[in-house]
């Protein structure tokens, strides 16, 4: 699993080696629908490019954003349309993961609509939260604005890092899934500052 992981991993630099923006921006599409491109190597490697001035890191943010949005939107819809059934058949094709939708499918249900907003920046639940989202119905433009709102922080992370340490790229990436876990408990932490503030101003 690990090498063909790798080979997604090289398939998508090449991309972006290839095509600039666009390639990063199909490759943030097919990361959120569901196919397993890491996002930290397309945006690591986009905010390169634009340390070695061929884009800016700006246009890699959004081109990321975009493509996240437009990939969240496939998701939701295959979500809304037949959801694990769909999953369960085809998934196997682009090495879905039914574990990652079980975490995904728990946040929804735990929190609802903000958990589309919040885990956009968790490693490997934001990847599978739209499928729930559309499984459940939830209100199309609702759903829209909390997932453009929500890929935004991360996005501007890892194409800022990737453009502000370029040189150290190599580095970068293999300390990137600790960061990521970083980030996921600095989101999470505020998520329940947020919940705690809530339940506050209720009582």
């Amino acid at each position: 699993m690990q090498s063909i992981m790798d080979w997604i991993s090289n398939l998508a630099v090449q991309l972006i080696d290839a095509i600039g923006l666009y390639g990063i921006f199909i490759g943030m599409v097919l990361e959120s629908a569901c196919i397993p491109i890491p996002s930290e190597v397309i945006l690591l490697s986009g905010g390169l490019a634009a340390a070695n001035g061929t884009i800016t890191w700006q246009e890699v943010v959004i081109a990321g954003v975009l493509g996240n949005v437009l990939g969240s939107i496939i998701a939701y819809q295959v979500g809304a349309l037949g959801g694990r059934k769909i999953l369960n058949k085809y998934g196997k094709y682009v090495f879905f993961r039914s574990s990652h939708l079980d975490q995904a499918e728990k946040w929804f249900t735990r929190y609802g609509a903000m958990s589309v907003f919040f885990t956009r920046n968790l490693p490997f639940i934001r990847t599978f939260i739209s499928l729930p989202a559309g499984i459940a119905k939830m209100k199309f433009s609702t759903f829209l604005l909390y997932t453009f709102l929500g890929c935004i922080p991360w996005n501007i992370a890892l194409a800022y890092a990737g453009y502000k340490w370029g040189a150290n790229a190599d580095v970068l990436e293999r300390y990137m899934h600790p960061i990521s876990y970083a980030v996921a408990i600095v989101v999470v932490g505020l998520f329940a500052y947020w919940l705690l503030s809530r339940k506050r101003t209720r009582v």
